[in-house]
């Protein structure tokens, strides 16, 4: 018997292993959801597209498995554009279904017509439309397929009339996940081994390509006596019951991480694709060994490119070297990551009631937070505390937007992982202009039943372009915001609220936060003037930040200048 191509595509996307659909519906995609109601998949409707797509993507990039956004046809898809960029980059599988308008007024200019395919097929793994109904199975699995294997998101186009079309799905399209082994040939493995063999230190740079091979680079930095860094997106695979790690290299890292590379005579790049070139050591070799050829060597001059994964990789590498019994670079580097967690937690006490640093509450957060807790942070500021305060440990989860830098990430990624993960606890590291901006789908965690735990750090200003601004020598212009009471907005909404403007206050108020049964929102005032310091201060950063000084007393804002010194430096 004929099916309808919107029963076909639900049943494909369930074959494929999705669970949940998250979109707003509307007039092209009205017999797909019609479909969808008739199946075992979960609509979540979301206020904004944007946000269905930033939630499939938590979901995708913490189960590792399908999830599916929806939209209508024109600005219904384009408002997926941003979280999709997001959850591409973050290599998370995710399949959008993206409608058009009906195919008799392609090419006419028609109301809300817009090219789907040129829009999506620069950041996608895969981009068709289906264009005849005998497609329609089989250009959904391959999508599925290729978003699962290829780690990224795919994208099947369908018109809106395309949907009521009909066949007979007798092929049996399905969806296949291989799961290969890769390493470099016998001969460019030895000639990396000679290379290990002669250098006095060496360092390993791990990153997310290698999230897989945890116990594979303990057993190399223990025969090598070599420290561990490793890249921020890396943090929960690479850093728990790891004796060699040390922290993290670039601007959100630490001394310990960043001097570790550049004292090393040979670096080890595995999985690792950090972007900022000013990061890599300028005298060290570095060999980079990865999964995807067309990365080598394309964020700094490298001595020795090889392709592999890199558990594999060490698995034969390992044994082909000589121990090195000199710790002397190694403790050096552990001793620096000591002093580095020494201050982040001496960052944290408050001698001043009537202050809140946002290290203060992010260390109590660590505290009291369960120990398999999932946390999604906002760009900017959020995103330190977390990177910096918040422990892994093996069985802790932790997203970001660490490649796309997107404003406003937090929550919504979190409504997915909640959802994924009903029995654990998630919490969003909200900033108040990422909270502003998608605010609305506020009322998604009241509609879906979604006991999401927000944590807003209220400092009334765009924290980390202000920093920037000032650390540049400028003034800062157009950052601050005037900010609600966001805990009486969650209760308008319909979402437990709490409020904290003194230190003494906070342990009480998150312990209630957390406590309580559905979604809640504790919106903690915080200092606004706190400098995010990098591992290094360069004189140049100094001179600016003093420049900023300057330029703001002449401009009548000596109150901050005196803020700014007594909340960071005199406290």
């Amino acid at each position: 018997m004929a099916k309808t191509v919107a029963d076909i595509v639900v049943n494909a996307i369930e074959q494929a292993g999705a669970k949940r659909i998250y979109g707003i519906p509307g007039d092209t995609i009205n017999h797909f959801t019609d479909a969808v109601s008739r199946s075992n998949l979960r609509w979540v409707h979301v206020r904004h597209e944007e946000v269905g797509a930033f939630a499939a993507g938590g979901e995708a990039y913490m189960t590792g498995e399908l999830a599916v956004c929806a939209g209508t046809c024109g600005p219904g898809s384009l408002h997926f554009v941003n979280g999709i960029y997001e959850t591409h980059r973050n290599g998370a599988p995710v399949l959008l279904i993206a409608s058009d308008v009906d195919r008799r007024e392609k090419g006419f200019d028609f109301p809300q017509e817009v090219d789907q395919h040129k829009i999506y097929e620069q950041h996608s793994v895969f981009c068709e439309y289906i264009s005849h109904p005998a497609q329609a199975r089989r250009i959904v699995a391959k999508a599925a397929q290729a978003a699962l294997t290829r780690r990224g998101v795919a994208v099947v186009i369908v018109n809106g009339d395309m949907f009521t079309e009909k066949d007979d799905d007798k092929a049996d399209w399905q969806v296949y996940r291989p799961d290969p082994r890769t390493r470099p040939s016998d001969s460019e493995l030895a000639g990396l081994a000679q290379d290990i063999d002669a250098a006095e230190k060496v360092t390993v740079y791990a990153g997310i390509g290698a999230r897989d091979a945890h116990d594979q680079i303990v057993a190399l930095c223990e025969k090598l006596n070599a420290p561990m860094v490793h890249t921020t997106r890396a943090k929960e695979w690479l850093e728990p019951d790891n004796p060699y790690n040390v922290g993290v290299n670039g601007i959100l890292g630490n001394k310990a991480g960043v001097e570790a590379i550049h004292r090393a005579d040979l670096v080890l790049c595995l999985g690792c694709d950090f972007a900022y070139t000013q990061y890599y050591p300028a005298q060290a070799k570095i060999v980079q060994i990865d999964i995807d050829p067309t990365h080598l060597g394309r964020r700094a001059p490298i001595h020795m490119g090889l392709v592999g994964d890199s558990a594999t990789t060490l698995d034969a590498l390992t044994p082909m070297l000589a121990a090195k019994p000199d710790r002397a670079h190694l403790d050096k580097a552990l001793d620096q990551w000591r002093e580095d967690l020494d201050g982040y937690r001496d960052a944290g006490e408050e001698s001043d009631d009537t202050l809140i640093h946002p290290q203060f509450v992010a260390n109590m957060l660590d505290r009291v937070a369960a120990d398999d807790a999932i946390f999604v942070s906002d760009v900017g500021t959020p995103m330190v505390w977390m990177l910096r305060h918040i422990a892994a440990n093996g069985k802790r989860r932790f997203l970001n937007s660490l490649l796309h830098g997107t404003m406003a990430s937090a929550y919504p990624q979190a409504i997915g992982a909640k959802i994924a993960y009903p029995d654990r606890q998630v919490i969003a590291m909200c900033g108040d202009g990422g909270m502003t901006m998608l605010m609305g789908d506020l009322l998604t965690l009241v509609q879906e039943k979604v006991p999401l735990k927000l944590l807003v750090f209220n400092n009334s200003t765009l924290g980390f372009v202000e920093m920037e601004q000032r650390v540049e020598g400028l003034v800062d212009h157009y950052t601050g915001l005037e900010n609600p009471d966001f805990s009486k907005v969650a209760e308008a909404i319909g979402i437990a609220g709490w409020r904290v403007d003194r230190a003494r206050d906070l342990s009480a108020a998150m312990d209630k936060w957390l406590a309580e049964p559905g979604p809640a929102l504790l919106d903690v005032k915080v200092n606004r003037v706190e400098l995010v310091m990098p591992p290094e201060v360069k004189v140049g950063q100094v001179a600016s930040t003093a420049l900023f000084g300057m330029k703001a007393v002449l401009s009548g804002r000596t109150k901050e200048v005196v803020s700014l010194l007594r909340d960071n430096f005199l406290r």
